[in-house]
């Protein structure tokens, strides 16, 4: 710790001693720009795909509520008018008689209780479960849009701040160009150093125009992952100094399975299936309803005279239906549930190795991230003496302006890297705290 404190001083001594860094942490701090905490809740609340897991839940309440349904009584209604072209005639002895009215009509009104039905029984067991995964899909899509958006922020932040380096290069080479130039017709030197000065300015230009282009594509990706409506300019605020204490992560916490979502998700399946394998093994039990009735007929020779005079019936009874023989489907269907419970299992089993394969993986990034960028922490300090002392020494005539160049070169790639090393390490962070499941979102 006191190294790396050592370290920490050093880079951020050469860091802030720039007058254009200083400027550019006040102007940070400026309000109508979005911190990372405001991107991320911005996503959480308009991102496409966490909206879509939104409606799917809204989707899946609606479902469960429209199974559970069939357990409240179901009221019908049916209507009929009949006109009897020709109507029924029997033989009775030697006369023949029709039979019937030439218009009849009738309404039956239908009321029906279902008592039991092993189709309901699993609807109703598995509604707690059915809202567990919808839940855990929504979780598990705000959990990605906290890493991806979180990491969209920081790949702005690296190409600002590579930015930033480039435009403090590209001033002084430019300012060493004229110094060349005129020292060349002055006849001071030859024009080798004027022209290494425009073959340096010119790369560095190039560099500082790809650089410029990548945050237009950086900030657009930024925006479709937080949901921002297209054409809606985007600024962020960040502070170095908080985001470098932000790196820091526990590397002796143990994976907890359970923690994870992905576990959560296959561990409701298997509570669901083991729902279902019940269901086929009871499938043999009857299934019971209540049902009454109002019958009202009409039957007239006129039809204006129809509806005139009613002969109702009613009637109440009990309905049961009792599965005798279904060829043994009921067994297999038994043993197909079963198999898949068992194969829900093994994919338990293989989703442990594979998240503690994931987390060792993460973690081993990240501790070589970090490492790196203490390193590049102290190359940066190194650097930056090392172009202050060949600079002098320059101007004074002792080094040649190759070497200069070679110093500048120096500076300007340790500068750079060390930023790339700070977006790695926190990226890193980012899929070690994915890998233990720590990512907390908003329910």
């Amino acid at each position: 710790m006191k190294k790396t404190t050592y370290l920490l001083s050093i880079a951020f001594s050469c860091l802030l001693a720039s007058p254009r860094l200083q400027a550019q942490v006040t102007q940070d701090s400026t309000a109508g720009r979005f911190t990372l905490q405001e991107c991320v809740e911005y996503a959480l609340k308009n991102q496409a795909q966490v909206q879509q897991a939104q409606l799917e839940e809204e989707i899946g309440e609606s479902q469960i509520k429209a199974q559970l349904s069939g357990w409240l009584p179901q009221l019908g209604a049916n209507y009929a008018l009949t006109h009897n072209i020709k109507r029924q005639q029997s033989v009775f002895g030697d006369q023949v008689i029709t039979i019937g009215q030439k218009y009849t009509s009738n309404i039956n009104l239908q009321a029906n209780q279902m008592l039991y039905s092993n189709e309901l029984l699993l609807a109703s067991r598995a509604a707690r479960f059915t809202r567990t995964a919808l839940d855990l899909n929504t979780k598990s899509t705000k959990i990605n849009t906290v890493v991806e958006v979180s990491k969209a922020f920081y790949n702005i932040l690296l190409s600002q701040e590579q930015l930033r380096i480039l435009q403090e290069n590209i001033l002084r080479q430019e300012k060493q160009y004229r110094d060349a130039r005129a020292q060349y017709e002055q006849g001071l030197v030859d024009k080798t150093d004027y022209q290494r000065a425009t073959i340096t300015l010119n790369s560095i230009r190039a560099d500082r125009k790809r650089t410029q282009e990548a945050i237009k594509a950086s900030t657009a990706v930024l925006q479709e992952l937080m949901g921002l409506p297209m054409g809606q300019p985007l600024a962020l605020a960040y502070d170095y100094n908080q985001m470098q204490q932000n790196i820091y992560v526990d590397t002796t916490q143990n994976v907890t399975f359970a923690s994870r979502v992905e576990f959560q998700q296959l561990q409701t399946q298997r509570q669901i299936q083991d729902l279902n394998t019940r269901y086929y093994r009871w499938g043999f039990l009857p299934t019971a309803s209540a049902f009454v009735n109002y019958n009202p007929n009409f039957f007239s020779a006129n039809f204006s005279d129809l509806y005139s005079q009613s002969y109702p019936t009613s009637a109440v009874g009990l309905q049961v239906g009792i599965p005798i023989f279904q060829g043994g489907r009921r067994m297999q269907n038994v043993r197909i549930s079963e198999l898949q419970a068992q194969s829900l299992d093994l994919e338990l089993t293989n989703l442990q190795r594979r998240i503690n394969t994931e987390y060792q993986r993460a973690l081993a990034n990240y501790k070589s991230d970090y490492t790196d960028w203490l390193t590049l922490q102290e190359n940066v300090a190194l650097a930056t003496e090392v172009y202050n002392v060949i600079k002098l020494q320059y101007n004074e005539g002792i080094k040649t302006y190759l070497d200069l160049i070679v110093a500048e070169t120096d500076l300007r790639t340790a500068q750079l890297n060390y930023y790339n090393a700070l977006y790695n390490v926190l990226a890193s962070k980012l899929e070690v705290q994915r890998a233990l499941g720590t990512i907390a979102v908003t329910e």
